[in-house]
């Protein structure tokens, strides 16, 4: 029961709360304002591009971002991924057709640059299936040019709760401390020609965010990628979902612990910042000589 009086739609056991639908949307709404405040992620005056994959997470926030007044646009990358890629584009551009004000850029990475993904991945991976680091590569190029050459204070990306605690879990495991002390909520913009990162879902539990999806009537991809199968971060996953139903609020717990420790200092030596120089082709900053890592690809 819902503190309304109302049937409560969701019992969020972590929270040791049960909320009617309406009292759930402002929840996850007042909880994503609170957020953006607490990690000053961006202020209402600044412009934000959200990056959109057609997928639950991405979608709500687009949409949170907007109801809450925000100043948010899309973006959708075309990877040429089978009827994957055309799913998804079309869940994102019907998102987008039925708001208002709402401006949406894709991006066709066969159009732009000559191959889909699979086909940049076979070409440089020598056949090899799995494409997930070129994927990352391109995606995170692609996305801080846009946001860059659109005059975007910052992109959001819809990373939740079980992603975020996934990635520490694997780096704990691996004891990666390099890529432990750059994760956080805000990935600030150290270097000329990189935008802001940050992630407002990131305390969002993944069974949150389907729920406000499913409430509100976004429609989206329920399928995951085609090359996920067999990822690290789903085995992860799926053990972080076996402890936390034995004990509710572990991840968020896990997560919080995590974050205390970062701001104070704990892992401070494992920053070091690297000398970075404009890519000599597209210009985005780099550490390799001449040439980014994006642009290798293409030759």
């Amino acid at each position: 029961m819902c503190r309304c009086g109302a049937k409560a739609v969701i019992h969020m056991r972590q929270h040791k709360l049960a909320l009617c639908g309406s009292h759930f949307v402002e929840w996850i709404h007042a909880q994503t304002r609170r957020f953006i405040d607490k990690y000053r992620m961006f202020t209402p005056d600044e412009r934000i591009l959200v990056a959109v994959s057609g997928g639950k997470d991405s979608l709500s926030l687009w949409d949170v971002l907007l109801r809450l007044g925000y100043q948010a646009d899309g973006l959708y990358i075309d990877l040429g991924i089978t009827d994957y890629s055309a799913l998804s584009r079309q869940k994102v551009e019907q998102f987008a057709a039925q708001r208002s004000g709402v401006s949406l850029t894709v991006v066709y990475l066969k159009a732009e640059y000559g191959e889909t993904l699979p086909e940049t991945a076979r070409r440089v991976r020598h056949g090899r299936e799995r494409p997930c680091s070129v994927c990352g590569t391109i995606k995170r190029h692609v996305m801080n040019r846009v946001a860059r050459d659109g005059g975007y204070t910052a992109l959001a990306t819809g990373h939740n709760l079980d992603d975020e605690a996934a990635v520490l879990f694997g780096n704990v495991l691996h004891w990666q401390t390099g890529y432990m002390a750059r994760q956080a909520p805000v990935l600030p913009a150290e270097y000329e020609g990189f935008v802001r990162k940050v992630k407002p879902f990131c305390r969002l539990y993944e069974r949150e965010t389907a729920a406000y999806a499913l409430i509100t009537g976004i429609d989206y991809i329920y399928d995951e990628c085609p090359y996920a199968v067999g990822a690290s971060s789903i085995y992860y996953k799926g053990i972080l979902d076996r402890m936390e139903e034995e004990a509710p609020g572990t991840k968020l717990q896990f997560y919080l612990g995590f974050l205390r420790a970062r701001e104070a200092g704990f892992f401070r030596q494992e920053v070091e910042r690297v000398e970075l120089h404009p890519c000599t082709n597209c210009g985005q900053p780099t550490s390799a000589p001449g040439l980014c890592a994006f642009c290798r690809l293409w030759g």
